[in-house]
């Protein structure tokens, strides 16, 4: 496995190669991460995994700063997990100047759901993949299910700016007791960690009750926030939303869409200072 730090280097070393397939990750890597390097592994003939955190998707008072960086075990992990190259630039080569360029996500996509509690999140995932993708070439890119709506609008932006890449989703993995795995579950206390399966236990419930003729959605979704919220959760949102534009379903569509793999539910909550995210597909 190569480690290549600087932009130049990276592009004369996939130079010989036709078809690279990329990882793009902020470090502190677990198996969900490691699964969609052996995924890659079959899809091109390089598989390059980058290790930015990208300080342009922080807001102010996020954990930019505390964000674990565990270098010396991700390497480790990338290494065994067949991993080819190891992308690490410094914010110096990747931003060697004030990022005047942005990409701006459209409201519709951006603006609602994560991009509301995190105002500019998109901005910054879609500038930071978007110069990853021009240092990469990619053929094939995979990101993780578990964030549903960031793997929507790179979607979106990759079509509507013919870009060259095959955008992949990798499902969700969870731990036995079905919480997702993330980096930030590290933040949680044990108590916390037991804790933490509620979210995607509640997102089950909100599923199946969908599935079993559910129609009153606004009723469903303050349901289950507040069974969150009596628990100690403070809640952003845990709803139910069409697949295609992730934008809430006419209550005449929710029967049909449900039985035609077309909504999914998701949910964002704090326990104590650790925002935990989720997602299940109905």
């Amino acid at each position: 496995m190569k480690i290549i730090r600087t932009i130049a280097e990276l592009r004369e070393h996939l130079a010989n190669f036709k078809r690279p397939a990329f990882v793009p990750t902020m470090g502190n890597l677990h198996d969900g991460h490691l699964a969609l390097v052996r995924q890659a592994k079959p899809l091109g003939d390089v598989v390059v995994v980058s290790i930015f955190v990208n300080r342009l998707q922080f807001l102010p008072h996020e954990d930019f700063d505390t964000y674990p960086r565990t270098w010396e075990a991700d390497c480790q992990a990338l290494d065994a997990a067949g991993c080819d190259v190891v992308f690490a630039p410094g914010e110096k080569e990747l931003y060697p100047e004030p990022q005047g360029f942005t990409i701006q996500p459209p409201s519709e996509s951006a603006n609602i759901l994560e991009g509301h509690f995190r105002p500019g999140f998109f901005v910054g995932v879609c500038t930071v993949v978007m110069k990853l993708f021009a240092c990469v070439g990619p053929r094939v890119a995979l990101f993780g299910k578990k964030d549903y709506q960031q793997l929507m609008v790179i979607r979106r932006m990759v079509r509507q700016f013919a870009l060259p890449v095959e955008v992949i989703g990798g499902t969700t993995l969870r731990a036995p007791d079905g919480l997702a795995l993330s980096s930030r579950n590290n933040y949680l206390s044990p108590a916390q960690r037991l804790e933490a399966v509620q979210l995607s236990q509640a997102l089950r419930t909100m599923a199946e009750a969908v599935r079993t003729g559910t129609t009153d959605l606004p009723a469903l979704e303050q349901k289950a926030m507040d069974a969150l919220a009596q628990r100690g959760w403070q809640p952003d949102y845990l709803t139910v939303r069409c697949r295609s534009n992730l934008q809430p379903p006419a209550p005449e569509q929710v029967t049909v869409l449900a039985q035609n793999d077309g909504l999914v539910v998701l949910g964002a909550a704090k326990l104590g200072s650790t925002r935990l995210i989720d997602n299940l597909e109905i």
